[in-house]
């Protein structure tokens, strides 16, 4: 068990799910968000209200702790300057932190956005090279990057979690490839938290989807098993799924309707039209 955990983003909807398991991990949990603290806090858990952009609010939470759970960020594609500070600066400031007060680990939530570009069908593992669709794909890569660079300059080991489709269930007929279930979420950041020795490593957050486009074959000592799959969903989602085009970017892309939008706009308006069958 660990004396000191600190997870950020703790009040978005993936962060909310991972309070529970990961106080059972640690003597103490430290969470934080940009929002003020939820109604309810755990027994061993105290609530930070903090800006991940800000180094002298974030540092001091990283004091004393052994590895940092970073699930604080914008989670859409925006204009740079918007993105900038949260995802960007965010990123650095928990890498510096973590290596001033002498932590062991980050376990960053990365997204398939920072492959997003890459074909769906193109046999994908965690050795694709960086190939993001927009600039908060970027910012996956650039945290990706800097834990690689932290980890072979500072020795902080990090495990990069490339999140694809994280749902309760799959919503559209691409997420029969994507899906992550919320259990298996779960999953996955306990094998990055309680995986003796991880150097730098970068694994797939994906479910046991009979379709799935990736493949974490090369990143098995996670020991990392899930347990759902799409493939239940199928005959519900194909049912009503847009007609394929093999010149439409959001079915042919790893990053979805991520890769069909420009710079600076909303993915998550783009995945809401697909989702509810509409081709724009």
């Amino acid at each position: 068990m660990l004396n000191k955990l600190v997870l950020t983003g703790a009040r978005g909807n993936l962060g909310n799910e991972l309070r529970a398991p990961l106080a059972k991990m640690a003597k103490a949990l430290v969470s934080t968000d940009i929002l003020p603290a939820p109604d309810k806090l755990l027994p061993n858990e105290s609530y930070v209200q903090a800006d991940v952009g800000q180094m002298d609010q974030i540092a001091p939470l990283l004091e004393g702790a052994d590895m940092v759970v970073h699930f604080g960020a914008i989670v859409d594609e925006k204009p740079f300057e918007d993105l900038l500070g949260p995802n960007f600066i965010g990123a650095y400031n928990i890498w510096e932190a973590a290596h001033r007060h002498g932590l062991r680990r980050v376990v960053y939530a990365s997204s398939i956005h920072a492959v997003g570009m890459a074909e769906t069908n193109g046999g994908a593992d965690t050795d694709t090279p960086h190939r993001p669709d927009t600039f908060y794909g970027l910012a996956k890569c650039f945290s990706e990057d800097l834990g690689r660079m932290y980890w072979e300059k500072r020795g902080l080991e990090a495990v990069c979690l490339r999140i694809l489709s994280c749902t309760p269930e799959p919503q559209n007929a691409r997420a029969l490839g994507t899906w992550l279930s919320y259990r298996d979420m779960v999953q996955l950041v306990q094998r990055a938290v309680d995986t003796p020795t991880t150097g730098f490593t970068v694994a797939y957050g994906v479910s046991a989807n009979s379709r799935a486009p990736v493949s974490n074959h090369k990143v098995g000592f996670l020991g990392y098993r899930p347990q759902d799959n799409a493939e239940d969903w199928a005959e519900a989602l194909l049912a009503k799924a847009v007609t394929p085009d093999p010149q439409d970017l959001a079915q042919t892309r790893l990053g979805g309707p991520f890769a069909k939008v420009g710079l600076g706009q909303s993915g998550i308006a783009a995945l809401t039209a697909m989702t509810r069958g509409k081709s724009g």
